[in-house]
């Protein structure tokens, strides 16, 4: 049973964010206990909101990114609702956002000014190319950050296309440096008295994931460039993708060990003990000998199942390579809690994503859904000091909004 808080417990962080680097930030950070709340604009929202899939007005997109928030909808032209986010940030302790390099400086919300309210304030910018540099004022997503970097130049069957990630490796590899970095400063401030301002850029983090392809070029003298190699990874063979009967298998066997099981699996003792496999530096050079064991072997099998339960009984790590519904049903992703269920207020039971914290005494599962557009309006507003008139009055002009669906909360 936990015993201890979660480690941010006590920690305000106001996200004024969108869509998803800046939601996934925040998202993390309200999992490790901090208080998060999603600040948003009058009936638009975050546009997240309307980002598939959406179902009886609710995007379950937006569900996983905001769950353990609370909902603040402001009109920020009108200069109470700047002056009620101001009064907020005075008490907040990080601020996130995710615009433009600039835009909110003519808000009023840019770091200086913000800073000037709350010294000890860590501000987080998120953007495609960081505060700095010829492109800082470019426009960018996820897909550009992918694509300039050279990530997706390695991608796919050569002579085609690169294909899509289809999976937002920017912006979540990006929230997660800013978890980081905000937890950092956190830890810095603690000793300084002093906030800072974080500027964190996806093609900066795309650049930093690269684990072997930038030194390859640079160590080469420029004339070893990485490109599409399909299906597997010609600098460790075997280790790619290969096809059953049934179903497609990955097999990691790039390690001398693991391929020595692996060749007597399928070959027994003779090619086990086979010079042109016997190490890694000649199986790369005999890549395509290599790699047509392999393919005849699996293919050979009665389907996937067999061939997961043949390299498994010979410790040679491999995975079946599992479509969405295989995942949500596996025992290994059930046993680790990877998919939860919360009661959403509209949508009724919902099934989403976890995020990967196991703490040993404390306890890391989510405490509420996303909120509702503008849901705890007037429990922010009052806990700032405004009297129930004053709420009243800003919701009366717009200045505070809240979806229907929240009148039905009360």
């Amino acid at each position: 049973m936990a015993t201890q808080p979660l480690p941010l417990t006590g920690i305000r962080v106001i996200d004024y964010s969108h869509f998803l680097a800046g939601p996934f930030m925040s998202r993390n950070l309200a999992a490790l206990g901090a208080e998060v709340i999603k600040v948003e604009r009058p009936k638009a929202g975050d546009a997240g909101r309307m980002h598939a899939m959406v179902k009886d007005g609710q995007s379950g997109y937006f569900l996983q990114q905001n769950m353990g928030k609370q909902g603040l909808c402001i009109d920020l032209k009108d200069k109470r609702g700047l002056e009620l986010l101001h009064k907020l940030v005075a008490t907040a302790d990080v601020f996130i956002e995710n615009y433009r390099p600039g835009a909110l400086d003519r808000l009023g919300l840019g770091y200086e000014a913000l800073s000037k309210i709350n010294p000890k304030l860590i501000y987080c910018s998120v953007s495609a190319y960081g505060h700095t540099g010829p492109d800082s004022s470019r426009p960018g997503f996820g897909l550009i950050a992918e694509a300039k970097s050279g990530a997706m130049a390695q991608l796919g069957v050569p002579g085609e296309a690169p294909p899509l990630f289809r999976m937002p490796i920017a912006d979540m590899y990006t929230g997660v440096y800013g978890v980081a970095s905000v937890c950092a400063a956190l830890v810095g401030r603690a000793a300084s008295g002093k906030g800072q301002h974080i500027d964190m850029a996806l093609y900066d983090c795309m650049i930093s994931m690269h684990d072997y392809a930038v030194q390859r070029y640079t160590l080469s003298g420029g004339t070893d460039i990485p490109v599409q190699t399909g299906h597997d990874q010609p600098e460790s063979t075997i280790y790619g993708v290969f096809t059953a009967r049934d179903g497609y298998v990955v097999i990691a066997a790039q390690v001398d060990d693991a391929w020595k099981r692996l060749a007597r699996l399928i070959g027994g003792e003779a090619l086990a003990l086979d010079e042109r496999f016997l190490h890694s530096i000649n199986r790369n050079a005999n890549r395509l000998e290599a790699l047509a064991y392999v393919k005849a072997w699996a293919l050979a099998q009665p389907s996937r199942a067999a061939c997961i339960a043949a390299l498994d009984g010979v410790e040679v790590p491999c995975a079946a390579l599992q479509s969405i519904d295989e995942v949500v049903a596996d025992p290994q992703t059930k046993a680790r809690g990877m998919i939860i269920e919360q009661h959403h207020p509209v949508l009724g039971r919902v099934q989403l994503p976890n995020l990967p914290f196991y703490f040993s005494d404390c306890d890391a599962s989510p405490r509420s859904p996303a909120p509702l557009m503008g849901q705890h309006n007037r429990a922010i507003a009052e806990a700032l000091g405004y009297t129930p008139d004053e709420v009243d009055a800003m919701v009366r002009d717009g200045v505070l909004y809240a979806e229907p669906a929240v009148a039905a909360l009360s």
